[in-house]
């Protein structure tokens, strides 16, 4: 028998991790959408991300705090929606 929790119950519950926990396990949930791994892909973003964390520790990064970042992005989105 299969047991099927409830969708908001399982958000609830999954809102309780830790930060990192829940970066994982929405991660897993992402990767689950899409099945195919498109493998020239996956090696193009290991590079970027290695080219961006270098950058980051080099201090050659500008960087914005994510409450900026966030706003910024939710202000383009409803600019795009509009057009």
């Amino acid at each position: 028998m299969l047991w099927v929790m409830d969708p908001k119950q399982l958000l609830a519950e999954a809102l309780q991790l830790p930060p990192e926990e829940r970066a994982a396990l929405a991660g897993e949930l992402i990767q689950s959408l899409d099945p195919e791994v498109d493998e020239d892909a996956e090696a193009a973003w290991s590079v970027e991300i290695r080219r961006r964390i270098e950058r980051l520790d080099a201090g050659l990064a500008n960087t914005v705090p994510w409450a900026d970042a966030r706003r910024r992005i939710l202000a383009a989105a409803r600019r795009d929606s509009k057009a």
